[in-house]
C-alpha cells in the first residue's frame, strides 16, 4: 500500500503537513472542515505531496517536514 505525506497551503498562508494511506478522501476531510486543525484555516489548498511505500516511511518523514530543517527543505524543494 501507498502512503503520502502531504502539504496544504492554508488561508493564512501557513502550510499544513500530514501522512495518509488515502490522499483524495483525506484532503476531502480538510476541504470540507472536518478536521480540527485547519477547519477554521479554510480554503486549503494542496500544494504537493510525496509517496512512499510504508506508513512508518510516511510518519518519519512526516515528523522531519514539521521540524526546522524539513521545513526549509521542504520550501526550497517542493513550495517554491
Amino acid at each position: 500500500m501507498t502512503w503520502y505525506v502531504y502539504f496544504l497551503k492554508l488561508c493564512n498562508d501557513d502550510t499544513y503537513v500530514g501522512s495518509t494511506n488515502d490522499l483524495r478522501r483525506r484532503v476531502d476531510s480538510h476541504q470540507r472542515g472536518q478536521v480540527r486543525s485547519t477547519k477554521p484555516l479554510q480554503p486549503i489548498e494542496l500544494k504537493c505531496y510525496v509517496a512512499v511505500p510504508t506508513e512508518s516511511h510516511a510518519r518519519e518523514l512526516e515528523t522531519y517536514f514539521k521540524s526546522g530543517s524539513g521545513k526549509a527543505f521542504a520550501k526550497k524543494r517542493f513550495l517554491s
